[in-house]
């Protein structure tokens, strides 16, 4: 949501740019280290680290969606009498949410790096600490299980994702030319 409101925000968005830019410069893997110092070996280091990861990949997509909404749609229904809540809500969010969704795609490969290389880094269990046990004691096998869970849960989220944006998509006219799915 920050994303958007920033976009449809000249001056937010002149003011915020440079703060944006200066976190955004600042490697989110190192921040692992420090999550687990600040957060301890838990689950919430973890997510720390993933939410990091993904943040500004859906930011940036999220800023450019509102961005890039058709003037002439929004021209038209402040024509009609649609107040700024209302475009943004009934147009704004709609059209920007193609390009939300789109980052996930990616952004959800992100957040399992950055869960992986939080346990890897510090945990008490989980897939990143069973996968560094394993590099520890040159056990391939536990590597391999490591790597096959991660791709089953990748590969099941990724068609999660999928659904969940044929679901809030399925207001926009089908694409002209043949539907190409990786």
């Amino acid at each position: 949501m920050l994303g958007i409101v920033l976009g449809r925000s000249r001056f937010l968005s002149d003011v915020c740019a440079p703060f944006i830019k200066a976190v955004n410069a600042i490697p989110r893997i190192i921040l692992a280290s420090l999550f687990i110092i600040w957060f301890g070996l838990g689950m919430q280091s973890k997510i720390a680290t993933a939410f990091v990861l993904v943040f500004f990949a859906v930011f940036f997509n999220a800023f450019q969606g509102a961005r890039e909404v058709d003037r002439n749609l929004v021209n038209n229904a402040r024509i009609l009498g649609a107040g700024r809540t209302q475009v943004l809500w009934t147009i704004v969010v709609p059209s920007a949410t193609s390009w939300i969704l789109a980052s996930l795609h990616s952004a959800f490969g992100f957040a399992i790096i950055g869960a992986i290389v939080g346990e890897y880094t510090g945990a008490d269990k989980g897939l990143g600490l069973l996968i560094n046990h394993s590099q520890g004691t040159f056990d391939a096998a536990g590597i391999y299980a490591g790597m096959i869970i991660i791709t089953v849960l990748a590969l099941l989220a990724e068609y999660l994702l999928t659904l969940l944006e044929g679901r809030l998509l399925r207001w926009r006219p089908a694409a002209s030319g043949h539907d190409v799915q990786l």
